[in-house]
């Protein structure tokens, strides 16, 4: 293998891997900039994932939509995983209750519907059908052949130009617009910004809510894209690292998603080690655990000190200082 291919391999795997990690970090950065805590970007990317799946599966595949059928599964991903915010969002904005343990529940939810529809779908087994119709890497005219970056950075799933693009949406919408500004606002002190008249449910509903659908298509990209089906191991902690590349971008878009792209990075030399030539210097196991290993030196600021939002966590309770 020559160097060229070797980076071409490397670039292109550390994009696939991180796609869903960049989309679901910026449903937790968005979240938390309002101040509410989201632990729950597992379960949202397992319910876009089985969505994403299911939907494919059923319109692409058996109703011959075709082509068609993994778009309609990103739309399904988005909307299944706003429907699975709903109950975080009341119950950590309405009813006060722990964000951590509200986030949990909706893991352990998520996982185990996920599955039980899967098996009543797919007589009894616990994996959906491989997808036929999924989607596959588009080439970018005339850029391709430009070196090492033209088939290691412009040829990509669609997913992945869904990512940049988001990650460009979302730092205008929170640094360039008065919507941002009041949604950071509430993360920071909402008494005062309710002193102004801004309405502090509101926007945090609106942020876990689309948490949830960013999340969702995280999850759509890793069933439709990575895996071509989904089982129980499909998302297989991709939330929780999600979460960690968030903190490690200390809640801001550009900076979730370098951090997303560091963790794809060390998820692509762990599946393509043996491919690459790099188990013949490191061992496999080492290889494998890399990422987890990384995961946990981030979370516990090992990669630098990163305050959260100063309300972050906190319930909002009207009229109270």
């Amino acid at each position: 293998m020559t160097w060229t291919v070797f980076l071409d391999t490397v670039l292109n795997n550390t994009l696939v891997f991180a796609t869903p990690l960049i989309l679901a970090a910026l449903g937790g950065v968005i979240s938390e900039r309002a101040g509410v805590v989201n632990i729950a970007l597992e379960g949202f990317m397992i319910m876009g994932a089985f969505g994403a799946a299911i939907t494919a599966f059923y319109l692409g595949d058996e109703m011959g939509l075709g082509a068609l059928g993994p778009w309609f599964g990103l739309i399904a991903a988005f909307l299944l995983g706003m429907l699975f915010a709903v109950p975080h969002a009341v119950a950590s904005i309405h009813f006060r209750a722990d964000q951590v343990v509200s986030g949990v529940a909706i893991n352990f939810l998520a996982a185990g519907f996920s599955i039980f529809m899967v098996k009543i779908l797919f007589e009894g087994s616990a994996q959906t059908k491989t997808i036929q119709n999924t989607f596959t890497k588009v080439q970018i005219p005339g850029l391709t052949d430009i070196p090492i970056i033209g088939k290691g950075i412009l040829m990509s799933y669609p997913t992945t130009y869904i990512a940049v693009a988001l990650v460009i949406f979302l730092y205008y919408l929170l640094y360039r617009t008065g919507f941002g500004l009041r949604l950071r606002a509430i993360g920071e002190h909402p008494h005062a910004a309710a002193s102004v008249g801004i309405s502090v449910y509101y926007y945090r509903y609106i942020a876990v809510l689309l948490a949830g659908g960013f999340a969702g298509i995280g999850g759509a990209g890793m069933s439709t894209a990575i895996s071509n089906n989904f089982s129980h191991n499909t998302i297989a902690g991709q939330g929780f690292m999600a979460l960690a590349a968030m903190i490690f971008g200390k809640w801001h878009p550009v900076g979730a998603m370098w951090a997303a792209l560091f963790f794809g990075f060390a998820n692509a030399l762990a599946a393509n080690g043996q491919v690459l030539g790099l188990t013949k210097y490191v061992p496999a196991e080492f290889l494998n655990m890399l990422p987890f290993v990384l995961t946990i030196l981030a979370l516990a600021g090992v990669v630098g000190k990163a305050v959260a939002p100063a309300a972050d966590g906190r319930p909002y309770v009207k009229g109270q200082r």
